[in-house]
């Protein structure tokens, strides 16, 4: 419900209409910087319940450009500025460092969420000597994540390991859910993933699995389209990347550039 609600404001308001305060001047005490953050949270916290007294955010924090709060709520990640006045939802980007941006607090918190999947939940294609590690949020039809599957070998190659989480992008109870499972139940599920990703149709199969957990998990993290991407960190890389720029991508991210 979140998500409609998120939806319809912003089907009902311009995004560029929104503007950025001024920011005030900075403190002089150092002391005092904490108080103010946290009355900003609130501030924030206040004027989305005003919106919709469902809205209940998982994190809020300082974005990653002054005057604004990072918020994510219901699987979205917004900006609302500290006065609580200005919401807008765009992904950020530096220009210096020429890459999406969050702040050190989100990435934390999406870190927290991903180390808490336990390896044997996942599947995992293992780059032989691994330089990066990805989390991919995936769905067995989506025409993109099957794009990015017919990469695997190639990201291996390049010493990116793949780690697949499921995120039945047509909701829980579909037949894609349905499908997942047997997937993540298989006695292969290696083979069972690339088969049901070249269109071959899912032995049904059933188990104690983690797709419900894993779909959950990821609108936590704030996915709404798969594959979803992210790098060790907690960066999102975003949806499908051609090996040569996913590299680049996590170059990038290694050398501190996605800050």
């Amino acid at each position: 419900m979140l998500r409609v609600a998120i939806a319809a404001l912003f089907g009902a308001l311009s995004l560029t209409a929104c503007a950025q305060q001024p920011s005030a001047p900075a403190a002089t005490s150092t002391a005092a910087a904490p108080a103010a953050a946290g009355d900003a949270d609130q501030r924030v916290r206040t004027a989305l319940q005003q919106l919709d007294p469902n809205f209940k955010p998982d994190f809020i924090g300082a974005a990653p450009f002054p005057g604004f709060r990072e918020v994510l709520v219901g699987g979205q990640v917004l900006y609302v500025s500290d006065d609580g006045r200005y919401l807008m939802q765009s992904q950020p980007y530096d220009i210096q460092n020429k890459a999406p941006v969050s702040s050190q607090g989100l990435l934390s918190y999406r870190r927290k969420l991903l180390d808490g999947v336990p390896h044997n939940e996942r599947i995992v294609f293992a780059a032989p000597n691994a330089k990066y590690t990805v989390s991919v949020f995936t769905d067995i039809e989506c025409g993109y994540c099957r794009k990015l599957h017919q990469d695997i070998a190639e990201l291996n190659r390049n010493g990116i390991t793949v780690e697949y989480l499921a995120f039945p992008r047509m909701g829980l109870g579909s037949q894609d859910y349905t499908d997942m499972i047997s997937v993540w139940c298989a006695a292969d599920r290696k083979q069972a993933l690339t088969a049901a990703k070249t269109g071959k149709a899912v032995t049904p199969k059933n188990c104690t699995n983690p797709v419900a957990m894993q779909y959950k998990l990821g609108q936590q993290m704030g996915v709404n389209g798969t594959p979803a991407i992210f790098a060790a960190d907690g960066t999102q890389l975003g949806g499908y990347l051609p090996p040569a720029q996913l590299k680049a991508a996590l170059e990038r991210v290694s050398a501190g550039g996605s800050r």
